[in-house]
């Protein structure tokens, strides 16, 4: 897929993922990373269960037991998941304890077996989202060989957060902005391994950055730009898959009605879909406004609340 948007704990929810895809038929979204220990012991249907126009839609699996990862793989095919990827890319210390996440960069064998099982239970592309480095393992030939043992065990697809992690001493938020980004490691794994599908990801903010990368890689991963500047992916939407057309901002708020009044019948708190469209009308006259109202009168159960808010940005 030419462009996705990266799975983010606390925000690629199911009802983030809706709202999204209205804005872009064509991208590829994410879920947040979900832990196999949580698909097998916890609430799966709740995990899960998505919506079916939020497809193209993948799975991120966070793990490092090859029989768990198996079976997980096998349960997200089985909800319809278009595509499964293994968290190798999250520094977090919870993530460590678990070991998995970022430090299983250090473990590549044991990355390629669990990448070898789960494809063995799947149809479906098994993928793999990891850094450029972690700690002082941060030699290109390290990254080389690593790319090397997960795709002879069937991998190939790599999507490359263009940062290295540090394990100890940065917080997951400081491990996205204080490691430098280093593009050209990317783009010369993709020189080194032409036959793979290689994904860059980290700090990718407009259309013309997009475009320089598009030119040396396969595809390219956005962030936190598409998720506080959601209608940069109607840009990007627009310019790599025109012949599907776009909604504008206004008409993306009365196309997410609907689904609001169904996720409030069902039980569902408004807030919870309303806190992942504060950006829509970023760098629009009137976006302070909608954003204010959003946010003050987030705990009004009524859909007349957005409607509202709708209206004050063509008042």
């Amino acid at each position: 897929m030419l462009i996705s948007v990266a799975p983010m704990m606390d925000y690629t929810d199911r009802h983030a993922r809706y709202f999204l895809r209205l804005i872009a038929p064509d991208i590829l979204l994410y879920t947040e990373m979900i832990t196999a220990q949580a698909i097998i012991h916890g609430d799966r249907h709740y995990l899960l269960d998505f919506h079916p126009q939020e497809h193209p839609v993948a799975l991120q699996l966070g793990g490092s037991d090859v029989e768990l990862l198996a079976e997980c793989a096998q349960i997200g095919e089985e909800y319809g998941y278009d595509e499964i990827n293994l968290n190798v890319g999250c520094p977090s210390s919870r993530v460590q304890s678990g070991r998995f996440g970022a430090c299983l960069m250090l473990e590549p064998n044991l990355v390629a077996e669990c990448v070898a099982a789960m494809k063995q239970r799947v149809h479906i592309p098994v993928t793999v989202k990891c850094r450029i480095g972690v700690d002082d393992q941060d030699d290109y030939a390290s990254l080389q060989k690593f790319i090397q043992i997960v795709n002879e065990a069937g991998c190939r697809t790599f999507i490359i957060h263009a940062r290295k992690a540090w394990l100890k001493g940065l917080s997951p938020k400081q491990n996205r902005d204080i490691p430098p980004l280093q593009y050209a490691t990317v783009y010369q794994i993709k020189k080194d391994f032409p036959q793979l599908n290689i994904i860059i990801n980290g700090g990718i903010k407009t259309i013309p950055e997009i475009q320089t990368h598009l030119e040396k890689v396969d595809g390219v991963m956005l962030g936190r730009a598409a998720y506080f500047n959601p209608y940069l992916l109607a840009e990007a939407q627009k310019k790599y898959f025109p012949d599907t057309p776009i909604l504008t901002r206004q008409e993306v708020v009365q196309a997410l009605m609907p689904y609001i009044k169904d996720q409030c019948a069902k039980g569902g708190k408004l807030s919870h879909v309303t806190r992942h469209i504060l950006g829509l009308f970023q760098g629009q006259p009137g976006a302070a406004r909608w954003r204010r109202h959003l946010s003050e009168h987030a705990h009004y159960a009524k859909i007349e609340m957005v409607e509202k808010a709708l209206k004050l940005m063509v008042a």
